[in-house]
């Protein structure tokens, strides 16, 4: 018999077992075999990661998971640059839109400027008085 067992620390490769079996399965339901990472980073002089993106595209969308911008370089345009460099990767790759997650202490301003519309908000996360926000831009057009 199998146990469960809760996990707090896992390692990134049992983390990565169960994303990749989570794909096989979306790609056997969609037949769409074409996701790929999509990860941009800005590195300092030591090749340190300053700043970066990390998400994927898959069937005509893409997702942001994560964007980051060391503080000493925040306020600089480093975030604008990095989630337009992803626009642009997305499109190239045939994504239609792009989608990401903030919560209301984060960016959602920041977002907003550049064109991302709020689509669904889920109040109380992670606790009150804060909101969750997932927003989406279309990518349709050339992108620049």
């Amino acid at each position: 018999m199998a146990t469960l067992l809760v996990e707090a620390e896992p390692t990134p490769a049992d983390i990565r077992f169960l994303q990749d079996k989570l794909y096989e399965y979306n790609v056997e339901q969609t037949g769409s075999p074409d996701g790929k990472w999509l990860c941009i980073f800005v590195r300092d002089d030591n090749g340190n990661i300053a700043a970066g993106l990390h998400g994927w595209s898959w069937s005509g969308s893409a997702k942001v998971e994560n964007l980051w911008v060391r503080r000493d370089l925040r306020r600089q345009g480093y975030g604008k640059r990095l989630l337009e460099a992803a626009e642009r990767e997305a499109a190239a790759r045939g994504c239609r839109q792009l989608f990401l997650d903030t919560f209301s202490f984060q960016a959602p301003l920041f977002y907003q400027k550049l064109g991302y519309e709020i689509i669904g908000t889920v109040d109380d996360f992670p606790s009150p008085p804060h909101k969750q926000y997932n927003l989406r831009k279309r990518l349709e057009g050339p992108l620049r």
